[in-house]
């Protein structure tokens, strides 16, 4: 049986990993010579909210992801705090076996920003040289405009789209005229254009759990 563990990370790492087709995390810096996965949620929200907004990017993501015990049996647990202050100490070096170790994908489950998060921000189509907020603005103008554009902006964005859906989701946008209804059917609108054209790897469960349950209390 597979072992849960829980990492977090920043928006760069965070980008690698995707990179990966989030079956990855990205090599060691020559300056970080070990690797610290966690072995519980709670830890890793802890450092995800409490630290890692408050450097740059501005963003805290929670990776979760199975390791076969097998492998994992090779490496003793250290506890640094309280009980659930539990990690282990990956040799960087290691790092390449321990990813072949991952059962599964590395998925986000949960994101925390600070107010100065900009996100990922790409140079191509309509998302070019826009940060989170504004790239999502871009996508509700088209929804309201044209669902084919809708579609064609998400595809070549794919890599912001899942970077930046997070914050997203948290974000009020009526400042733009965005109501929390229109938001909504927006974020609907990329999980089935996310679908519908078979992007890999999938988005965030976070957000799928949230557009569900929303349109669930809609039709109650």
């Amino acid at each position: 049986m597979p072992t849960t563990l829980y990492r977090p990370v920043g928006l760069s790492e965070l980008a690698l990993i995707w990179e990966s087709g989030c079956g990855a995390f990205p090599p060691r810096l020559p300056d970080q010579p070990t690797f610290y996965p966690v072995t519980s949620l709670q830890y890793a929200t802890q450092i995800a909210r409490d630290w890692n907004t408050k450097v740059p990017s501005f963003a805290g993501y929670v990776t979760c992801f199975k390791v076969d015990d097998d492998y994992l049996a090779k490496f003793e647990r250290h506890v640094v705090g309280s009980a659930v202050h539990e990690e282990y100490w990956i040799p960087a070096a290691e790092l390449p076996p321990f990813n072949e170790a991952i059962r599964g994908r590395i998925e986000v489950e949960a994101a925390f920003f600070g107010d100065s998060f900009a996100g990922f921000v790409p140079d191509i189509s309509g998302f070019k040289g826009k940060n989170a907020e504004q790239q999502f603005v871009v996508l509700a103008r088209s929804w309201d405009r044209s669902r084919m554009d809708f579609a064609l902006e998400i595809l070549p964005n794919r890599k912001a789209v899942y970077l930046n859906c997070l914050f997203w989701l948290q974000r009020d946008f009526s400042i733009h005229g965005i109501t929390a209804d229109q938001k909504a059917s927006v974020l609907a609108g990329v999980i089935k254009a996310w679908k519908c054209e078979a992007i890999e790897p999938e988005l965030p469960a976070g957000l799928i759990r949230a557009v569900l349950e929303n349109e669930g209390a809609s039709r109650s």
